[in-house]
């Protein structure tokens, strides 16, 4: 692990794990991986939830293949993910507050529907560990002011806790140059990455769930015809 990302999701997150990616040669971990593969977010309860509370979350386990990661939930755990990777480069990932809260409503309206498919036990478990391991800080999701506290509190405790030296407070806006120098990799020939937009995130969000709940449906439907049970 060389890279930490500590900024909180919707600040450029999508965009900074393309350009860590092609910086780094590696893969950087992002909360897609959490839609994409299910199963982590499976992993992500039993150590987060269970086993941080004994202080024994195997973090390495986690991130094993990443040199990487970035947004939600690792953010939220970067001090601990630190400890585990002293040599880490920690980056925190900011943008204008109230912008921040705005294009955050797109993730809250995409858990809240998801929340509403309880029949499909996969998306169960997102919208859960969101709730406990994610958003927990959150006092009300939908109150601008309350969550821009959340926003800026975090932002300044993570300057205040990660030593000068080893912390970049990056806005992806300003593109190759400071992350490249923090990094001390050259630039590349290629525009800095833009990607995830909010209508880049709700189609990505949609595709998902439509395969989960197909899924779903046809493991029911299976269920109901008896299809795949033990012959008697």
């Amino acid at each position: 692990m060389k890279v930490i990302g500590a900024g909180f999701g919707r600040t450029g997150t999508d965009s900074l794990r393309a350009a860590l990616e092609l910086l780094l040669g590696g893969r950087c971990y992002h909360m897609k991986e959490l839609v994409r593969r299910p199963e982590h977010v499976a992993e992500w309860r039993k150590l987060v939830l269970t086993q941080r509370a004994r202080g024994a979350v195997n973090w390495r386990k986690i991130f094993d293949g990443y040199v990487a990661t970035v947004d939600w939930p690792g953010a939220n755990y970067y001090e601990e993910i630190l400890a585990a990777y002293p040599d880490a480069k920690l980056l925190l990932s900011v943008r204008d507050p109230d912008a921040w809260f705005d294009s955050f409503q797109t993730l809250v309206k995409i858990m809240n529907a998801i929340g509403k498919l309880s029949f499909v036990p996969r998306l169960g478990f997102l919208k859960e560990f969101h709730d406990v391991a994610v958003w927990h800080e959150f006092t009300d999701l939908q109150d601008r002011a309350s969550c821009i506290e959340v926003f800026e509190r975090h932002i300044a405790e993570v300057q205040a806790r990660v030593p000068a030296d080893q912390l970049l407070v990056f806005r992806v806006q300003d593109g190759w140059d400071p992350l490249c120098r923090f990094l001390e990799v050259d630039v590349p020939d290629v525009p800095f990455p833009h990607v995830n937009t909010r209508g880049e995130i709700q189609r990505f969000a949609a595709k998902r769930v439509a395969k989960e709940v197909v899924r779903a449906s046809g493991e029911t439907i299976q269920g109901l015809l008896g299809v795949g049970s033990t012959p008697r």
